[in-house]
């Protein structure tokens, strides 16, 4: 018999209103286990707890608040092999990419664990005589999580971290497909020195207790981050309670490729940002504008090296790319592909489901050619190990192409002339730009987000991460007359 992974709600380890399988998808035959699904009076309990726990957790010292994060962290690090290997297990990129989101949701801790000890206002002098102004932040309250399922442990942590770091009480919804990668991270904070219902863990379906969660009053925050139209669906929910709300959303990243690049470099990088984590990243390289003049030698050489690339399960060793997360992301992969098609782009290589030696959401990765911006494929988010290749005359052309999107995540180029490199730095229109460094991967110290349908409210990471966990108050101090 497997045991049912519980939600944990004010302090304690609960049974749900219902339950669901949680399979491998390198190998359907591997049951990860059984996961509870919280009901809506569960949901109410958890935001109940938090709303108490959270001023209790405010009052903490510096230092206490610092090592429960510090604690939390360590863990995560020191585990990594063993919780990369879990994650990898359910989610399905391969064993390396599992251990490294692993670690480096450990560094999201570690890293707010000293923002603990740096929460510094500022002073001023009032226009008034004898005043004195004080301004700082404050804990915002209770804050929804709402978490995806292709970064489940590091996106989560880059949420939940901050948000205890300035005081806050969490509620945390993480996406159904991914729920021990949950259940792990839920039962090293659980041991923390931290009041019970400061951390709640309530798994469900977006469409239950997500949307009560939204809807809900007692949420003073929510960080989102998914799909474009189940964003617009948080915001429209927030906006009657005047909840506030980060939402991290589509892309439709492109990589400028020119024709003064290293071509190895730039291939390299093409394929890394795109095929890297099955093509499930956000901040993957869909688009990859490319000058005229070395255009054929690139397809060549990407056409290769996609072929090239080994598929296979996530936990064996050599795996390159694993498979997709459920069978319903590979059946929407596929429709993609023959969209293109239907479109007259060229399937150059790939985008095929895939049999082998275990049943599982197999695909190989696929390269588009002969494309146009104005495709579907180019103007939608596939979130599939699929690329498109656009040609372009010049560098002007390459820039205006990569700024054509309703999306506006993260943008780069190739290369080796400094003048193109901090002018496409200065004029590509995403919130996160790369010169000669593929689309996909980013530092937990410094801001991250996108412009236009990829990103709305404050941004996340770094410092910039007091915006949206913490509100401003300005406190005016009469000193009196001196005697």
């Amino acid at each position: 018999m497997t045991t049912t992974q519980l939600n944990y709600i004010a302090g304690e380890w609960v049974a749900g209103s219902s339950e669901i399988e949680n399979r491998n998808p390198s190998d359907l035959s591997d049951l990860v286990g059984i996961y509870a699904q919280a009901s809506s009076s569960q949901l109410d309990d958890a935001l109940a707890a938090a709303a108490r726990a959270q001023s209790e957790w405010a009052a903490y010292g510096m230092e206490r608040k610092q090592a429960v994060l510090m604690n939390i962290g360590n863990e995560l690090m020191a585990r990594s092999e063993e919780l990369g290997t879990l994650l990898s297990r359910e989610e399905g990129k391969p064993l390396a990419e599992g251990k490294g989101e692993v670690y480096r949701a450990g560094q999201f801790f570690t890293f707010y664990a000293a923002e603990c000890l740096r929460q510094i206002g500022e002073n001023a002098d009032s226009v008034r005589p004898n005043i004195e102004v004080d301004i700082r932040r404050e804990p915002v309250g209770v804050v929804a999580v709402i978490s995806p399922w292709n970064f489940p442990t590091a996106t989560a942590s880059w949420k939940i971290a901050p948000a205890l770091a300035y005081g806050n009480a969490v509620v945390w919804k993480p996406a159904n497909a991914t729920p021990a990668s949950a259940v792990a991270l839920t039962e090293i904070i659980s041991r923390q020195d931290i009041p019970a219902g400061l951390f709640n863990l309530v798994m469900g379906a977006g469409r239950d207790v997500g949307q009560r969660l939204v809807e809900s009053p007692k949420i003073n925050a929510i960080s989102f981050t998914g799909s474009v139209p189940v964003g617009r669906g948080i915001a429209s929910a927030a906006v009657q309670n005047f909840t506030k709300i980060q939402a991290e959303m589509g892309s439709k990243n492109a990589l400028a490729v020119m024709d003064d690049a290293d071509l190895d470099l730039a291939v390299s990088l093409a394929l890394g940002g795109a095929f890297g984590g099955t093509g499930q990243r956000c901040t993957a390289s869909s688009r990859l504008v490319v000058h005229e003049a070395i255009h054929d030698a690139f397809v060549e050489k990407l056409v290769a090296g996609a072929k090239a690339m080994k598929v296979g399960h996530a936990l064996s060793e050599g795996t390159q790319m694993g498979p997709v997360v459920s069978e319903q992301q590979l059946d929407e992969n596929l429709a993609y592909v023959e969209l293109g098609k239907s479109e007259g782009a060229e399937l150059a290589c790939g985008g095929a489901r895939l049999n082998m030696e275990t049943e599982g959401y197999y695909m190989s990765p696929g390269v588009f050619v002969n494309t146009t911006n104005g495709m579907r494929i180019n103007r939608e988010e596939m979130f599939a190990p699929l690329t498109s290749v656009i040609k372009v005359g010049s560098y002007d052309e390459a820039l205006a192409t990569v700024n054509d999107t309703n999306f506006g995540l993260t943008s780069g180029i190739v290369t080796q002339s400094l003048a193109r490199a901090t002018h496409f730095r200065r004029n590509a229109k995403t919130g996160v730009v790369t010169v000669n460094l593929p689309t996909a991967g980013t530092d937990y110290h410094v801001p991250f987000g996108g412009r236009g349908d990829s990103s709305y409210g404050p941004r996340e990471q770094g410092k910039a991460a007091a915006e949206f966990y913490t509100t401003v108050k300005t406190a005016y101090i009469s000193a009196g007359e001196p005697v």
